[in-house]
C-alpha cells in the first residue's frame, strides 16, 4: 500500500492511496493542475485513478473535482448530501451524473482491491464523512475536519497502519488572533476543527504496535505552525502514554507540496 499527501491545509486538501493498479484520492481541494502534477511526482497518471472519495463539499476539499471529472472522467464517490452540494457548486456542469456514486455512512464499498468505509464526522457541512481504506490486511485511516471525535471515530480508525489526523490550530493562537469572533467560535465548536492537543489525545487512543505512519493534517495557515503542531502532539503522547521517543514515523503534511510517498 502506498500513501502520500498531495496537499494539506485550510487552503486545499488531497490525499493519495494506491495499491498495484488501484489508485484513489481522498478529496481534491486544489486545482486540477496541482493534482496532476502531484500524481506525476509519484508516477501515477490521472487517467489511472479509480475514483475520488469526497469527505464534504467545502471548497478546500472539492475545488478540483469538476475539472478532474471533465478531463479524465474520474468517478466521484460521496454521500447524498455532499453530491447534492457538489452539483450546486458545479456551475459549468462539468460533472456527469453517470460518474457520481452515492456512499452511505458505515456501509463499506469496494473499489478494485480497496475495501473502503465512510463514517460520519462532526463538521458544519451537508453530510460529511471520514474514510478508512483497507486492502491485503493494511489500513489507512483519514480523519480531518471534525470538531470533536467520539467512540465511533475511535472504532473506525482503530487498527490503522497509517493515520491522517487533523491538527488544525493552536487554541491560544486562534483566541488571540485576528479572526472574527463568530469564526473563532465556529472553529472551536463541536462542528469545527480539532486543535493540536485534541489530535494528540485522539492519537493516544489510537496507538497500537502496528502503527507505522502518522501525518498531522489540515493545519491552519493563520493559527498554527508545523513545528508547534508536531511538538504539541508529541507532548500529549508523553503525557498520555509516557512516550519519550516515538515508535512510529510522525510528520506534518505540507500545504504546498506533496509529502513523502510511504509504503507499507
Amino acid at each position: 500500500m502506498k500513501v502520500c499527501s498531495i496537499a494539506s491545509g485550510s487552503s486545499g486538501n488531497c490525499i493519495y492511496v494506491g495499491e498495484g493498479r488501484d489508485h484513489v484520492l481522498i478529496d481534491a481541494g486544489i486545482s486540477r493542475k496541482r493534482i496532476v502534477d502531484g500524481l506525476h511526482a509519484i508516477g501515477v497518471e490521472p487517467e489511472e485513478l479509480s475514483g475520488i472519495l469526497v469527505t464534504h463539499e467545502h471548497v478546500d476539499h472539492m475545488k478540483g473535482i469538476p475539472m478532474m471529472a471533465k478531463m479524465f472522467g474520474t468517478p466521484v464517490f460521496a454521500t447524498g448530501g455532499t453530491l447534492d452540494e457538489l452539483l450546486l457548486k458545479d456551475k459549468n456542469q462539468d460533472m456527469k451524473r453517470e460518474n457520481l456514486y452515492q456512499v452511505y455512512s458505515d456501509e463499506p464499498i469496494a473499489i478494485g482491491r480497496f475495501h473502503i468505509t465512510p463514517f460520519s464526522m462532526s463538521h458544519d457541512a451537508a453530510e460529511p464523512v471520514c474514510y478508512t481504506v483497507e486492502t491485503a490486511g493494511k489500513k489507512v485511516g483519514i480523519a480531518t475536519d471534525l470538531g470533536v471525535y467520539d467512540e465511533s471515530t475511535i472504532h473506525h480508525l482503530s487498527g490503522s497502519d497509517c493515520l491522517f489526523l487533523e491538527a488544525n490550530h493552536d487554541i491560544s493562537m486562534l483566541e488571540a488572533g485576528s479572526y472574527p469572533y463568530q469564526l473563532k467560535c465556529r472553529i472551536l465548536g463541536s462542528r469545527g476543527h480539532l486543535s493540536n492537543e485534541a489530535a494528540g489525545q485522539l492519537l493516544c487512543k489510537l496507538w497500537h504496535k502496528r502503527l507505522k505512519y502518522v501525518f498531522l493534517a489540515h493545519l491552519s495557515k493563520e493559527n498554527n505552525y508545523p513545528g508547534l503542531a508536531y511538538e504539541a502532539v508529541k507532548c500529549e503522547l508523553w503525557e498520555g502514554l509516557g512516550m519519550t521517543t516515538l515508535p512510529f514515523s510522525m510528520s506534518v503534511a505540507e500545504r504546498e507540496q506533496p509529502s513523502e510517498l510511504v509504503s507499507f
